[in-house]
């Protein structure tokens, strides 16, 4: 942590731990030194006045040893590895005993401070599985994908609700690009783990970044299976995030593979680790738009398309595909995968409600003719039936922003923004006859 950042921080602490002394007063005060110490030692100056100043200083002295006996409390809560505590203190040593009132505060002051840091030097404490949370954002914030939604979160929460899963959950997903993988892989990030992606448990590989030569593949490996083996050591619940899965070198997937057998569960643990691996793939992408197309030209409404519509045909697809070795590998062919979950293509109508999402993220104000205007600018395919976005909502929000810096005609200068005679911006699709609009430079 940067040093001005813990100063603020420790200065945060502090006042709030003086908003603590009045708990003095609920203490049992005991005086470990006897009638003794109320003399004062020859030469140290006039004996204070028997009241209200020795009650007083006696309060001081106790409210004083309450805030330092706080202090250590916490940091061998939140650094562990740094807590100098006495564990088992002698007996009427302090002279004092913690309130429950306080014992409550200090667990509201650790709780807060768990929030945003580390607590521990383990992952787990960072661990929040919030399943309401997921299905929200599944249900809000995924559009077009009823199949993916209602796989994950049950697939997921099953899984993670087992007291001792022999086996890590491999789910795989396949779709065109922009459909949503990787925005189901975040949410799923965000609500397991208070840090997201950058939880310490959480490990996104992207193919051509992190194994992009073929020729280092002995070394990948190494790396890969010792990367998975320190991160489970670390963390009893991990998740492993896998980018353009299909293109792995067939070496990497085989490495995998002991990951995601069936392991023999040791008697003497009450639970086991929990292990999700997913992966992320373009394959299958073809067969599913096709089955899609054929049965909303049937009439079909995309909302009752089932697994039993795609399921068959995607994995025969996986497995036919001679660009990639993921159908090949012994992930599939030994039913390593638990799910293969299809992400349809995206229409219309779904490109409109990301535009909006985009526009509402950036705290923008838009119109429907705005979301209309954007929605228009994605290419659709078939060519005749002009039904699926080609890069479903990927490039929405890139989009919205060239199409901003068109209409507010954005240069070296700076953004020329309209107000009207209130000061109220407005975007150039806002603008109509009955407003009396003023250009001013900036924002």
């Amino acid at each position: 942590m940067p040093r001005g950042l813990r100063s603020q921080l420790l200065l945060r602490v502090l006042l709030l731990l003086l908003l603590l002394l009045p708990l003095a007063g609920a203490l049992e005060l005991h005086d470990p030194a006897g009638p003794a110490e109320a003399a004062e030692e020859p030469g140290s100056g006039p004996a204070w006045p028997s009241f209200p100043f020795r009650d007083l200083r006696k309060w001081a002295r106790a409210a004083g040893a309450l805030s330092r006996r706080y202090w250590a409390l916490f940091c061998c809560r939140v650094w562990p590895e740094t807590c100098s505590l006495d564990k088992e203190a002698p007996a009427g040593a302090q002279g004092w005993s913690l309130p429950l009132l306080g014992q409550q505060y200090l667990d509201i002051l650790t709780t807060w401070y768990c929030s945003f840091r580390d607590c521990c030097d383990h992952g787990d404490c960072r661990v929040s599985n919030n399943f309401t949370g997921l299905q929200s954002d599944l249900s809000v914030r995924l559009h077009g994908q009823h199949l993916a939604r209602e796989l994950v979160l049950t697939t997921v929460r099953s899984y993670l609700e087992l007291p001792r899963p022999d086996k890590a959950l491999a789910l795989s997903f396949h779709g065109w690009s922009g459909t949503g993988k990787n925005f189901v892989a975040r949410l799923l990030a965000e609500n397991l783990y208070r840090d997201g992606l950058r939880s310490d448990c959480v490990k996104v590989f992207i193919t051509m970044m992190h194994f992009p030569h073929p020729k280092y593949v002995d070394l990948y490996k190494e790396q890969l299976t010792e990367q998975v083996r320190k991160t489970q050591e670390h963390c009893h619940q991990t998740l492993f995030i896998f980018d353009e899965a299909e293109k792995l070198h067939p070496g990497l997937l085989e490495a995998l593979g002991p990951h995601l057998e069936r392991q023999v569960l040791e008697n003497h643990k009450a639970e086991s680790p929990r292990t999700i691996f997913l992966f992320l793939s373009n394959l299958g992408g073809n067969v599913i738009n096709e089955v899609v197309l054929s049965l909303l030209k049937a009439g079909w409404s995309r909302e009752d398309i089932t697994m039993e519509h795609l399921e068959s045909g995607l994995q025969a697809e996986i497995v036919a595909s001679t660009d990639s070795g993921f159908g090949h590998s012994r992930l599939v062919k030994e039913n390593l995968i638990d799910f293969f979950v299809p992400f349809l293509p995206l229409e219309y109508r779904h490109v409109r409600l990301c535009a909006r999402d985009a526009f509402l993220s950036q705290e923008l104000p838009f119109t429907e003719a705005a979301l209309d205007e954007i929605a228009k600018m994605m290419v659709y395919v078939p060519k005749e039936e002009q039904l699926f976005s080609s890069q479903g909502c990927k490039s929405v929000s890139q989009r919205i922003n060239y199409f901003l810096l068109l209409g507010l005609g954005c240069g070296t200068g700076g953004c020329r923004i309209l107000r009207d005679t209130k000061g109220k911006k407005f975007l150039p699709w806002q603008v109509g006859p009955a407003f009396t609009l003023l250009l001013s430079e900036g924002s």
